[in-house]
């Protein structure tokens, strides 16, 4: 079985400033954006290509867990459905 990165989770204040950050600067794509008003959040996720191929920012599938780095960054694991 082998193993790859699917997506990273980062917290942000500004979701449009920091949507145009990875879209214009570092020429990413917004792949997709996802609303949950009653959890008074948003999802969006963005990268160079699909999660099917390439690793992508969140900005989900089923949660399994989440580990925190040494710097406090949760990191979430997901299963691949």
């Amino acid at each position: 079985m082998t193993f790859r990165l699917l997506h990273t989770m980062i917290r942000v204040r500004d979701l449009d400033a920091s949507v145009a950050f990875y879209t214009k600067l570092l020429c990413m794509r917004l792949l997709r954006r996802m609303d949950f008003p009653e959890g008074r959040f948003t999802l969006a996720f963005v990268g160079y290509g699909d999660e099917s191929d390439h690793a992508v920012l969140e900005g989900g599938s089923t949660t399994i867990a989440f580990v925190e780095d040494p710097d406090g960054y949760d990191i979430e694991l997901v299963e691949r459905s």
